[in-house]
């Protein structure tokens, strides 16, 4: 057994791992550069449209009204300019508010694209350092190359580590991807990023307090929002000399393992490179909790055959996975937006009786309808067990649920299953279509058509858009 003096001689493997791969590793697939790009437009197209609710708006802007940082992080769709620490949390929280950006599903959840808050706030913030003493900015391909790596950190980590099932929330592994990115960007080098790291694992997480009943709320809606714009913080003060701690992760009795893992070794499955973002799964068509997707397909997919029997349903099943079932499996009263769409009953049956699934399906005025509350008390989900096997196999990684509507008089629907959603890999040639209409029509919410016209062509041009000054392509989202 190591000494405590043999133990804090050595750095964490993991804070090693990440770091190298963050500083030192070079991003060789064309098809990660190229998902990038979408994650990019995706991403940007989310935030945009969260500006439209006054629930996400309050929470833009400087802490202090009425405060401008000259050379600041600029906010897309707005007129802040911040510091990089609160640039991060406001893009942040655009981006997950209406729950509408890309997801992992592993071991543990998430939505790496969360760490485009720091990155987008970092890259600019440094870059307009750079213009103002005469050297040259960091391009868009700096920002494409941080995308993929955030992305790989946080969702190696998922893969193999469960932060759910020790009641801790996913968007730790937003913050050290984040630090360890913005530690990067902001001209870091390996031994920085180790010590930043290591101070994003002492943090610790939040709780998911606010993503269970009875106690679902707004906060999950920013709670990434804070976690990417804490690895900002982390990054900067370390970047003024403050010290890591090596064994952040291992030390006995008071590392993260021994205090919040049961002991056990936080692991990467697989090297670092480029596997989560070529296999991302993007949220194109419905704004509602990953697990819940294909259910989503699967009742719109119904509705033309239900929306005038409604009052002839006696039972509806829905057939899915472990995972639905421990995260949106959902009965009683849904008290906001934020408990509807993580909930699995509320979204089958929106999209039963609607035939489609926007944001606004989650507000009170939608909610107030009561078939919809008629038809949840009509659900019974069951686990398929092959469903639940199929979600966690790296070579499938399907999200699977099925939906089947039984009549009062005997007779019953097509049991509609779909093992895949539109955002999966599997169905890329499927869904970058509607990707790119639904960057276009989220920026036409809130840009004048000629703007929203130059923004989509650039993030159309994948070799223009490359090379491109990253202030530049902030301006343009000036609003």
């Amino acid at each position: 057994m190591k000494t405590e003096s043999q133990t804090l001689q050595n750095c964490d493997q993991l804070l090693e791992e990440i770091a190298d791969y963050t500083v030192n590793a070079k991003i060789s697939s064309e098809e990660a550069i190229e998902t990038a790009r979408y994650v990019l437009m995706d991403t940007l197209g989310c935030g945009i449209l969260a500006l439209k609710y006054p629930e996400c708006a309050k929470h833009l802007g400087p802490i202090a009204p009425g405060t401008v940082v000259p050379n600041g992080t600029r906010v897309p769709g707005t007129q802040f300019e911040l510091d990089p620490v609160h640039g991060a949390f406001n893009i942040g929280c655009m981006i997950r508010w209406l729950d509408y950006n890309d997801t992992w599903l592993a071991a543990e959840w998430g939505h790496p694209s969360d760490n485009l808050g720091a990155i987008l706030a970092c890259a600019d913030y440094v870059s307009r350092q750079l213009l103002a003493a005469g050297k040259e900015p960091l391009t868009i391909n700096d920002v494409l190359t941080a995308i993929v790596k955030a992305h790989e950190i946080q969702g190696v980590l998922a893969l193999d580590n469960s932060l759910n099932r020790n009641g801790l929330d996913h968007v730790l592994f937003v913050k050290v991807a984040s630090t360890a990115v913005a530690c990067s960007l902001l001209g870091g080098t390996k031994q920085d990023v180790i010590n930043a790291v290591s101070q994003a694992w002492v943090d610790n997480s939040s709780l998911r307090t606010y993503r269970h009943a009875p106690n679902t709320g707004s906060r999950k809606s920013w709670a990434a929002g804070d976690a990417t714009s804490r690895g900002v913080r982390l990054a900067m003060m370390t970047l003024k000399g403050e010290m890591g701690y090596k064994t952040a992760l291992s030390a006995p009795m008071w590392g993260f393992q021994d205090v919040l893992f049961g002991g056990k070794e936080l692991t990467l499955a697989r090297p670092l490179d480029s596997y989560v973002i070529e296999n991302v799964l993007f949220k194109i068509s419905y704004p509602a909790e990953f697990h819940a997707q294909t259910a989503a397909e699967a009742a719109i997919r119904l509705h033309p055959e239900v929306k005038d029997r409604l009052d002839d349903i006696g039972q509806i099943v829905i057939t899915t996975h472990e995972s639905a079932i421990r995260i949106i499996d959902k009965t009683g009263e849904l008290h906001n937006p934020a408990d509807r769409d993580h909930c699995l009953q509320y979204i089958t049956a929106i999209g039963l009786i609607y035939g489609d699934i926007t944001a606004d399906h989650y507000e009170d005025e939608t909610a107030q309808n009561p078939e919809i509350d008629r038809l949840r008390e009509k659900m019974t989900t069951v686990e398929n067990k092959q469903y639940s096997v199929d979600y966690l196999d790296p070579e499938k990684r399907s999200i699977a649920n099925a939906v089947q509507v039984f009549y009062k008089d005997g007779t019953h629907s097509e049991k509609i299953a779909v093992e895949y959603p539109i955002g999966h890999r599997r169905r890329r040639n499927e869904g970058i279509p509607l990707l790119k209409d639904k960057f276009i029509n989220n920026l036409k919410t809130r840009f004048p058509a000629g703007q929203a016209e130059r923004i989509n062509a650039l993030l159309n041009d994948p070799h223009r858009l490359s090379g491109a000054p990253v202030p530049d392509f902030m301006e343009l989202f000036v609003i």
